[in-house]
């Protein structure tokens, strides 16, 4: 485990001026993966979601990791930072190696490398750690939703999804875990002026109408 010491002692694996990377925090089923896809169209992001690396990597062969988190997320636990941010830093060298390499070449792309991050940090030490480590986020977005509507749409979600999590017992453990844990980040990103913030109730519609002005305030703007 990483100490604090050797953490500030640490340079960031990418720069600020080498890729702009958007945090995306919510409550569970607060509209994360739907809205993160709608940036991907318009924005160019790269979006990169922490609980599907961590699920692929609970199932891929040979994984040292993949009890660990199958435990961790069963539970409604955080999983150890370390191994998210490893996770997360090696997809992001991996997309930019196929960006250099001209692989993705037919695709539109914005000038500088966009990462859209959802999921986390779900701590704050997390953050600090990311943003030692890997690189600064340029913001957070932030989906506010009401605790009641966010168990609704787990609940019908949890009828086709197949995910171990959308059950009412590991629910109401990922909502506590949420707001003891995760809101610490929003509100120490909000004092540094990082955090755009989001109702993210209505229409999926409305919420991105919403969305997109609150990003293109902050110098994100579409392809």
């Amino acid at each position: 485990m990483a100490t604090e010491t050797s953490i500030k002692n640490n340079t960031p694996r990418f720069a600020p001026d080498e890729v702009d990377v958007v945090f995306v925090l919510g409550g569970p089923g607060a509209g994360k993966g739907t809205q993160s896809e709608n940036l991907v169209r318009d924005y160019g992001f790269t979006h990169l979601s922490a609980g599907d690396l961590l699920r692929a990597e609970q199932v891929r062969e040979g994984s040292q990791y993949g009890d660990l988190i199958r435990n961790y997320i069963k539970e409604g636990k955080i999983v150890p930072m370390e191994i998210t941010v490893a996770l997360l830093s090696n997809a992001m060298s991996d997309t930019l190696a196929k960006r250099r390499s001209g692989v993705d070449s037919d695709t539109k792309k914005p000038a500088k490398p966009r990462f859209l991050i959802d999921g986390f940090p779900r701590k704050l030490d997390q953050a600090v750690f990311f943003e030692e480590t890997v690189a600064p986020s340029k913001f957070t977005l932030f989906l506010s939703c009401p605790e009641d509507v966010l168990e609704a749409r787990l609940l019908k979600r949890g009828e086709t999804s197949g995910r171990d999590d959308d059950n009412i017992e590991s629910i109401k453990k990922r909502f506590r875990t949420f707001i003891d844990t995760s809101m610490p980040v929003v509100d120490e990103f909000r004092k540094q002026g990082k955090v755009v913030a989001i109702e993210a109730v209505g229409t999926k519609e409305d919420v991105y109408a919403r969305i997109r002005e609150g990003i293109e305030a902050k110098g994100i703007n579409p392809l």
